[in-house]
């Protein structure tokens, strides 16, 4: 009888580290699918030519299952969050509009109070400012841990989501990059405004002739000139 028991025992104790095995293993299965999605989202962000539906794609997705499928989707709705951002920035950046504000074309169009102008100048630089805050807090720790605090995992979930987040983050001097950008841009918008402004200021002394803006002085023409020099 007792050597049946230890028999059953055994068997127990076999079946229990089966189990275990198999869970470290399912487990490292997971971890390495993870890994190599993220992987696989970094190739496609990186990449000369960005296709943005195989990037949306990948973000829509879950591969793993378990807490390492609420890593992933945490992970995943924070690059979200952070891409919706850059492309509100991309677009606005990309604006042809922004190319012809100063041009005789707009000049005519909206001229001589330049309502439309204005506005889209002061629009376009407070949705700048909007966005570079907001891009800038993307990069921060709290932000980052935001999305995966509430979920209720166990530290070692939560210590794999940081790992793979944080530590990348707060080595990347992107921010910085794309904030100098932004700022570059926001110096041109208020160098427009200048320059309208002026435009709307001596609104009966200009005119448009030939595709060219001409002034009824020469010291006019030459504070005009001025202006436009600040963006050389």
């Amino acid at each position: 009888m007792k050597k049946k028991i230890l028999i059953i025992v055994g068997i127990i104790i076999l079946i229990v580290i089966g189990v275990i095995a198999y869970f470290v293993i399912t487990d490292l299965q997971q971890e390495d699918k993870l890994t190599a999605e993220l992987q696989e989202i970094s190739n496609l962000v990186n990449s000369q030519n960005i296709d943005i539906d195989q990037i949306n794609e990948r973000l829509d997705r879950t591969v793993t299952r378990g807490d390492y499928a609420v890593v992933e989707q945490s992970f995943k709705q924070y690059l979200k969050d952070n891409f919706d951002v850059s492309m509100k920035i991309a677009d606005i950046l990309n604006d042809e509009k922004l190319t012809t504000i100063l041009t005789a074309d707009n000049y005519k169009q909206d001229g001589k109070d330049f309502v439309e102008t204005k506005n889209y100048i002061s629009t376009t630089r407070d949705q700048l400012e909007t966005y570079k805050t907001e891009y800038k807090d993307f990069f921060t720790e709290d932000k980052v841990m935001s999305y995966i605090n509430d979920k209720n995992l166990d530290s070692y979930y939560t210590d794999l989501y940081k790992q793979e987040l944080v530590g990348d983050i707060e080595s990347d001097n992107e921010t910085e990059v794309v904030e100098s950008a932004i700022n570059d841009v926001i110096g041109i918008l208020d160098i427009y405004e200048e320059v309208i402004n002026f435009l709307v200021d001596n609104q009966n002394s200009w005119n448009v002739q030939d595709d060219t803006i001409e002034f009824t002085s020469e010291s006019l023409q030459n504070q005009y000139n001025s202006l436009i020099d600040k963006l050389s």
